[in-house]
């Protein structure tokens, strides 16, 4: 073959050799990028903002024991503070301080139930829409300490308006059960109070947070198995109470993992928002006794770690004491001396 047909023919091997390459090279080329997409995707969700809500920030640890919150509490610690105040005035210290919650979880005093002896309490005002109105302003100061994607909790049981005024009966049981002449034992208004109502006060709570633009997710229902029954002849006996979750915006932290039931395949199913939960036990001290598996799922799935869970209506405590077991910090409050002394010592004890 002459020198030149020699070179055509190199140059034709060439090109054909670089032809059969190139076809492979742009195929590893769009392999190794679909898997550096596949690879960040195991490591990196989606930006969205359901998982941007996910990554939430915490108070620092300078804030939580700042000079400036110690000096009002009642007790502190490094990872407990209670204070001893009306709800609004004790959150607006937080506020000031700078202090910012992931979840507040409480179970206020519920209305016409029990007389707590100390100025300022909430509960016996002489009609319903003023005790949910009290009660609504109260969550509406803790507004500004609980994070933009935090969660509230709120436990609430309902009432009958009953309009016989102070009880006569010599039962034990009624006696312990009552405390002289409550406000639905008055006469009443003739429409929404009058006997034999209930009162529906868990949802006209709800409804009255919606109406400050709380967004409503659950009304989770609380059953009661063996409850004391009611001593009535007309109507079943009341076996359940609510606990309300609510939230400021429509993107918030929650951990479905922390509390979520395994299906049969194997992924991870929400709870049920029905719980069969036993009443906490009762004390002289403090008869409204928060259950701790009452508090589980709604700490557990929205507090993120090292976060600070909030109590506004502390009473014996049971919420700092579990949140502080599964490694987050509390904030209790309540208006009277005794119940707060009463969390010190639950929580000296179980320390």
């Amino acid at each position: 073959m002459s020198t030149v047909g020699q070179i055509i023919a190199d140059a034709s091997r060439q090109k054909s050799r670089r032809d059969e390459r190139k076809p492979q090279n742009r195929g590893s080329a769009q392999i190794a990028k679909t898997q550096r997409k596949r690879g960040a995707g195991k490591d990196k969700k989606p930006v969205t903002k359901a998982n941007q809500a996910l990554v939430t920030s915490v108070a620092s640890d300078a804030i939580f024991r700042s000079s400036e919150l110690r000096k009002i509490a009642y007790y502190s610690d490094d990872n407990v503070l209670i204070l001893n105040m009306d709800v609004r005035e004790a959150a607006a210290h937080l506020a000031k301080a700078g202090l910012i919650v992931n979840c507040i979880v409480t179970s206020p005093p519920f209305y016409g139930q029990r007389d707590y002896g100390v100025d300022g309490q909430i509960g016996l005002e002489e009609h319903p829409t003023e005790f949910i109105t009290k009660l609504v302003d109260s969550f509406e100061s803790c507004r500004s300490v609980l994070a933009e994607n935090g969660s509230l909790w709120v436990n609430l049981g309902d009432t009958y308006w009953s309009g016989k005024g102070e009880h006569k009966s010599g039962e034990s049981k009624q006696s312990a059960r009552r405390f002289g002449l409550r406000p639905q034992d008055k006469t009443g208004d003739g429409l929404l109070c009058k006997p034999k109502q209930l009162l529906l006060i868990p949802h006209r709570f709800a409804i009255a947070m919606q109406d400050k633009n709380w967004v409503v997710r659950n009304d989770n229902v609380w059953v009661k198995p063996n409850p004391i029954p009611d001593q009535v002849r007309d109507r079943c006996s009341m076996s359940h109470e609510y606990v309300f979750h609510l939230v400021r915006s429509r993107w918030y932290f929650f951990d479905k993992a922390a509390v979520g039931r395994k299906s049969k395949t194997g992924s991870i199913l929400p709870p049920s928002d029905t719980w069969e939960i036993a009443p906490a036990r009762a004390t002289n001290q403090h008869r409204a006794r928060f259950s701790e598996e009452l508090v589980r799922i709604p700490i557990l799935s929205t507090t993120p770690r090292r976060g600070v869970v909030l109590d506004p209506f502390a009473g014996s405590g049971t919420s700092l004491k579990f949140a502080r077991k599964h490694g987050f910090r509390a904030v209790g409050i309540d208006i009277k001396k005794e119940f707060c002394q009463l969390m010190v010592d639950e929580l000296t004890r179980t320390k």
